[in-house]
């Protein structure tokens, strides 16, 4: 599917809905929504027998550490496993271990085992393997629609969350109170066989040939935690939700003792207000189109934390059924609007060769931040009251707003980072770098540049954003130093822990470093080219 254009012949934005066009997301979305459907049921059985197994704030409040947790532990390595194997065969291993996981718990609930530890490990490992899922999951969506509809796709994704949120939590009230708590486990169960299905139907296009070997785990994990520390656009998006998720997430910790304790309500209102959360997610998911052009993504995130806090300050002074319900909806809203708004912009900050570490790296800090900050709340809630952690959160999130003014969301949006491939073959003499030693041995690179006194204030700044890029690409050490024989001779140097990592780093030169590049060479005032050396350690 193409974009439309307008009158004026300029391209218009895909529509919300522009992904539905293309069969293969269309079959996954809905797979996904059933299954996360189970999964809110999971959680609204697991937060609810909680509170019969072990009522405190605090150990109602674990339910949620101990389903974002795992997210926190282990979702590093798992971003470099989606990045080195094939994420759909990952994506099925995972999805057939958690349907053994649901189903084995839903037979103890029934049979009346289970005790507040063995819901608190089983929901453990359940968020352990979604941990395996996220990165491989959300890497795959650029490979399902074009790249002028990926922000609609993962606009839609959220929407899909929050339907099922809308009818899960809901569902699992009725279920609870018509057919006992085991139920909302079994069906849970059942709804992973949907994503199961729909990925044996799935035939992904092949992906790029390389004639290098895979990555290693480790100096994947390594990788990817290089190119988000040197990537400003993925740094700002991951200071903004740290700040936003650590508070925000007092309001989903807890909910649960809301309803029951200070509510005085059932499973069945627990679940309306979980299921009015999910409906204004998926209504301000419908308007985000329109107020993503009246709007910048700062200013959405601003306007969105705004109302959560309100929200917050709301529910823990106005005690009624009804108002918390409605501030759900709106709570819904808002955090599909902040949600939607960092995903994206954790996305288009990303290369397709480290797209799932570096969404793995977001996943880290946004359930990291959840998870600290669903314990903290709870211990709040536990030596002082529900209300007042709920007006402390709002307050903490109020004040994040000017804290984190600078760190600017989307920074990356209309940068060129598909591979260039513009570097040419190195020069080898021999087959001395070839060898298995060799792949062990340190690589430093340097670029000799001559530069005339008038353009060096301008050729230093445009280098500093070169470093920036040699070490997301893999440098662990970058530096320019200047002859002082010479005047005007820089040289540029960076180093690389293997030859292999160094050839890697040639597919990886993207359309926007290709751009910078052409820039400095411009200022070069030497005979021909820069002259560029290999260094290669020696063997040991």
């Amino acid at each position: 599917m193409t974009a439309t254009v307008s009158p004026a012949g300029v391209p218009a934005r895909p529509s919300a809905w522009s992904p539905f066009g293309h069969r293969t997301f269309t079959v996954l979305w809905i797979a996904t929504v059933v299954s996360n459907i189970g999964t809110w049921m999971h959680d609204v059985g697991a937060g609810w027998l909680m509170t019969s197994l072990s009522p405190s704030p605090l150990m109602v409040a674990f339910v949620q550490t101990a389903t974002t947790l795992p997210i926190f532990l282990f979702a590093l390595p798992a971003g470099a496993l989606a990045d080195i194997v094939d994420r759909r065969r990952l994506l099925l291993i995972v999805q057939i271990i958690m349907t053994a996981l649901a189903g084995a718990l839903a037979l103890i609930v029934w049979l009346g085992r289970v005790d507040a530890i063995t819901l608190l490990v089983f929901t453990f490992l359940l968020g352990a393997c979604a941990a395996f899922v996220a990165p491989a999951w959300q890497a795959i969506v650029p490979k399902l629609v074009p790249k002028d509809a990926l922000q609609p796709a993962i606009a839609l994704n959220s929407v899909g969350i929050n339907i099922s949120r809308a009818i899960g939590p809901a569902l699992a009230g009725f279920v609870i109170v018509g057919l006992g708590i085991a139920a909302p486990f079994a069906l849970n169960a059942l709804s992973f066989l949907c994503v199961i299905g729909a990925l044996i139907w799935w035939r992904p296009a092949p992906t790029p040939r390389t004639d290098l070997p895979a990555e290693a785990l480790w100096s994947g994990v390594v990788t990817g935690l290089r190119f988000a520390w040197s990537s400003t656009p993925l740094k700002a998006t991951l200071i903004r939700a740290a700040s936003f998720f650590i508070s925000a997430s007092a309001f989903w910790a807890l909910l649960p003792l809301i309803a029951k304790n200070e509510l005085k309500g059932t499973a069945t209102l627990y679940g309306v207000m979980l299921g009015a959360a999910g409906a204004g997610a998926v209504t301000g998911a419908l308007f985000m189109p329109m107020l993503r052009k009246r709007l910048s993504p700062d200013r959405m995130v601003t306007v969105a934390t705004g109302l959560i806090a309100l929200v917050m300050l709301a529910v823990a002074t106005i005690r009624h059924p009804a108002v918390a319900t409605a501030g759900c909806f709106v709570f819904g809203a808002g955090w599909i609007a902040v949600l939607s708004t960092l995903n994206v912009s954790a996305q288009i900050a990303l290369p397709d060769w480290v797209r799932a570490r570096g969404l793995s790296v977001y996943l880290t800090v946004f359930f990291g931040a959840m998870s600290a900050g669903s314990a903290l709340w709870g211990q709040v809630a536990t030596q002082a009251t529900i209300p007042i952690a709920l007006l402390a959160a709002a307050v903490l999130l109020v004040a994040a707003i000017p804290a984190t003014r600078n760190a600017k969301l989307h920074q990356a949006e209309g940068l060129d980072l598909s591979p260039s491939m513009h570097w040419p073959a190195p020069i080898v003499a021999g087959d001395g770098v070839d060898d298995r030693a060799g792949e062990r041995r340190p690589v430093m690179t340097t670029i000799e540049y001559r530069i005339a006194p008038e353009s060096q204030a301008q050729f230093r700044a445009l280098m500093v954003e070169l470093g920036e890029a040699r070490k997301r690409l893999g440098a662990y050490s970058w530096g320019v130093l200047e002859d002082a024989a010479v005047p005007g001779c820089f040289v540029e140097y960076f180093l690389e822990t293997s030859w292999l990592q160094h050839l890697r780093h040639h597919e990886r030169v993207s359309g926007a470093d290709r751009k910078l590049q052409e820039q400095i060479l411009t200022l070069h005032r030497g005979d021909g080219k820069p002259i560029v050396r290999h260094l290669v350690g020696p063997k040991m």
